[in-house]
């Protein structure tokens, strides 16, 4: 019986995941989505093609791997429906569990305008209807794929729905769908979706009795995870390794390594605390050389340096391997690099991160910079400054640096 290794976001998402899982994919047998919505975003490059992917599967540029959504997910028809038209021959490809949730155009409805009467205090979400998509799950009163099945008994559940939110619709001033518009959608859905639509527990289980390779792949980052992130800057769901686990109905027994993704700097999307945001020239410059965009949203990235202390917590959490540090090459160039190595809140340094970020100040220390490591497929290929940062970040966050990415190609990837 073979083992399922994961890959984990390790900061506020956009680490890169997408890329290390379709270079890794390749390898695999079975690629799976644990968690999350189409909020989350992961881009691809492959021979100077890009790809945007939400809620399929990174491993759907390996023609012969088997992509699984999990029942962690939240499945939003609408946008899978658009993903899977981009990629031909998907039959016996992918897998949609029939235990996931399914977050419907009202929940988006329901987030935007949550959002709005928020002003000020609002999270920052993607307005993507996630949030009210596992509320409604916890709640129990939420609709989970194999809905789809029966259509008419699915409508008439929504229906029922509507009628008893009516009282918190007209507060939010919220207009939602007509029950016929629904139909529709229902019907479309079940149209494009059923054949896909199975009992992926069983499969997973199934696929690692017959040793076959499987690898899972969460959305966003741990410090967006709804219990050991930045509260209540997070995001709806279980971002760790362990949310793995539950979100395709694996066991600890079952997980082999576990790999976490960081970028060689920070970034975040959307409101909350990032410690080490930088606001001078060299954040701007980060931001730009990155091209520090959301997927998703579109909007631009919060920018900063490496923080060490986020890593090495989110690392412990994890239970990391390893580390795969990703655009290494976008500190190119810079004289000086800092990377945080404690905090200093109330006066006190601390080397461990608080419950609460609010006032926390980075201590950080300089390395010197370098002038390019684009395109280096060896580590014996990097100057030696950027091994430098490499092993700093090492020693700082107990976890080997496994892999390194010097490009968004790729095969622009050091496998050490």
């Amino acid at each position: 019986m073979s083992k399922a290794d994961i890959i984990v976001g390790i900061q506020w998402g956009d680490e890169g995941k997408g890329k290390i899982v379709d270079k890794l994919a390749q390898e695999y047998d079975v690629v799976c989505r644990s968690q999350g919505g189409h909020n989350a975003g992961h881009t691809i490059w492959v021979n100077g093609v890009r790809y945007a992917l939400h809620l399929v599967p990174s491993g759907i540029l390996n023609p012969e791997a088997v992509n699984i959504i999990g029942n962690g997910v939240v499945v939003n028809p609408e946008s899978i429906i658009k993903e899977m038209v981009q990629f031909d021959n998907l039959e016996g490809r992918i897998y949609i569990s029939d235990k996931a949730h399914l977050n419907l155009p009202y929940h988006s409805l329901i987030d935007i305008a949550r959002e709005k009467l928020k002003g000020d205090e609002a999270i920052g979400t993607t307005g993507k209807g996630i949030g009210p998509a596992y509320s409604d799950k916890i709640n129990r009163v939420g609709h989970r794929v194999d809905e789809l099945l029966n259509p008419k008994q699915l409508c008439a559940n929504i229906e029922k729905y509507f009628k008893q939110n009516e009282a918190i619709f007209k507060a939010l001033d919220l207009e939602v769908p007509t029950m016929s518009e629904v139909e529709a959608q229902i019907n479309e859905y079940n149209e494009n979706l059923a054949p896909f639509i199975t009992n992926t527990t069983n499969m997973v289980w199934a696929a690692l009795d017959e040793n076959k390779k499987v690898l899972l792949e969460g959305a966003q980052g741990t410090l967006l995870d709804i219990d050991h992130g930045t509260y209540p800057f997070v995001t709806s769901s279980s971002t760790v390794s362990a949310g793995a686990c539950t979100g395709l109905g694996l066991n600890p027994k079952d997980i082999g390594t576990i790999t976490g993704i960081v970028k060689a700097y920070t970034t975040r999307v959307g409101n909350g605390p990032v410690p080490t945001e930088d606001f001078t020239d060299a954040g701007e410059t980060m931001a730009d050389v990155g091209k520090e965009v959301g997927t998703t949203t579109g909007r631009g990235r919060r920018c900063g340096w490496f923080d060490a202390v986020a890593v090495k917590y989110a690392s412990r959490l994890n239970g990391c391997d390893q580390l795969s540090l990703m655009k290494l090459d976008v500190l190119d160039g810079f004289e000086t690099i800092k990377i945080c190595t404690a905090y200093e809140i109330d006066g006190e340094i601390i080397d461990y991160v608080p419950s609460n970020l609010d006032n926390v100040k980075p201590i950080y220390e300089d390395i010197k910079g370098w002038d390019s490591v684009v395109g280096c497929r060896d580590y014996n290929e990097l100057p030696k400054t950027a091994k430098e940062y490499v092993a700093r970040i090492e020693e700082l966050t107990n976890t080997k640096v496994g892999i390194i990415s010097t490009s968004p190609e790729r095969e622009d990837t050091i496998i050490r």
